[in-house]
């Protein structure tokens, strides 16, 4: 049985996990880090059903035959198995209730066994909260304490996989640190993160960070022929613009319409600005204003992207830009002021803008600022 079947790619973190398993080295805590879409919940999921798979005959724990997956391990409902995840409040909740995994545990199941890749974005669509920011709250570390005081059911590890631990909010992040300081008996935390900066220090201090690499090319490319049925030319093309994101290839694939909107604003941006028209980037501002705020973080991400292509192009090092057609065929006009003098400052403002964003500032305020300051940066040589 290999437990790894669903992961693309990724065979020096799987043979890692997978060792530390078999020679009794897996420590309590392990944070699997690195950017969206490259497999760490499904190398997480990987792992937890490694450990508690059903042994029908004596030896270490390991992917051989000796270890049999569950129906309910398949399913992803075994009873010592517990999922922790970003949440929302929805309407429906009263004022004092802190909203816990448990309650969209219908949506999060229907999520996972579509498949183990995915995005916060549809995971916000799942719940029905587009527009909101989800967070792991307090009353999240109080269940879970409360799960993990009890005996595993199978008399075996009890697994908990922690999906975006960077969003816990600062009470949830104490609880959590307390129980990692004190884990309970045979228990095995999997935490899934993308943004470990967030994280305390006293928590990163207390588990084993594994660093799961961008997937090769190679291994999308195979994946998009053997599983989407995609012919060589487009999986080759397709694979080197993902960037090693499985997830990415699946979007260009799908030809996403978000990335046709964000190319859209993105030129709007830059014309607007070039040309100094403050009332209409005011109008610009306030269309992304309306946005939700996971909506307006992916555009400032898709703007950092297409402006470091930009510099690339600018630079005639075809070799190192990754655009599509739309994209390349903007650069041709517009990569000139993209130069060793405004590169930096604009990669800072967005980053900046990103910071702001994440922290609620007034949205409009935000975007209005980016884009007067947008202009000088645009007229730097």
């Amino acid at each position: 049985m290999n437990t790894f079947e669903q992961v693309i790619g990724q065979q020096e973190a799987r043979q890692r996990l997978s060792q530390m398993v078999d020679e009794g080295r897996l420590p309590h805590a392990v944070m699997l880090c690195g950017p969206s879409g490259v497999g760490k919940m499904a190398l997480a999921i990987g792992l937890a059903k490694l450990l508690l798979c059903e042994k029908v005959e004596g030896g270490m724990f390991s992917e051989g035959p000796e270890y049999v997956e569950s129906a309910m391990l398949r399913k992803l409902e075994h009873p010592d198995l517990h999922f922790t995840y970003p949440t929302i409040k929805l309407p429906s909740m009263s004022s004092d209730h802190k909203p816990v995994s448990d309650d969209f545990a219908q949506e999060w199941h229907e999520l996972v066994m579509a498949g183990y890749y995915f995005t916060m974005t549809e995971w916000l669509e799942m719940m029905g909260g587009e527009n909101q920011q989800a967070i792991i709250t307090a009353g999240e570390s109080d269940s879970l304490i409360r799960k993990l005081s009890l005996k595993s059911s199978q008399g075996g590890y009890k697994v908990s996989i922690i999906w975006l631990p960077e969003r816990m909010n600062i009470e949830c992040a104490n609880k959590i640190l307390k129980l990692l300081e004190e884990p309970p008996q045979q228990t095995v935390f999997i935490m899934v993160c993308e943004e470990p900066d967030r994280l305390l220090e006293t928590i990163r201090s207390r588990v084993q960070r594994i660093d799961v690499k961008r997937i090769s090319d190679a291994d999308i490319e195979q994946a998009l022929c053997r599983q989407r049925g995609v012919d060589e030319e487009t999986a080759r093309r397709t694979a080197r613009m993902a960037n090693g994101s499985w997830l990415k290839a699946l979007e260009m694939l799908n030809a996403n319409s978000e990335n046709e909107l964000f190319l859209d604003l993105f030129q709007s941006l830059m014309r607007l600005a070039y040309q100094r028209k403050v009332k209409e980037l005011k109008a610009w501002s306030e269309r992304l204003a309306a946005m939700g705020r996971e909506k307006q973080k992916r555009f400032l991400e898709y703007l950092l992207r297409l402006v470091r292509e930009n510099f690339m192009y600018n630079f005639q090092q075809a070799e190192l830009c990754y655009m599509t057609q739309r994209e390349e065929d903007f650069a041709r006009n517009f990569a000139r002021f993209v130069n060793e003098q405004n590169i930096l400052p604009i990669s800072d403002l967005t980053n900046r803008a990103i910071r702001d964003i994440g922290q609620n500032a007034n949205a409009k305020i935000v975007f209005f600022d980016m884009a007067l300051q947008m202009i000088v940066l645009l007229i730097q040589k």
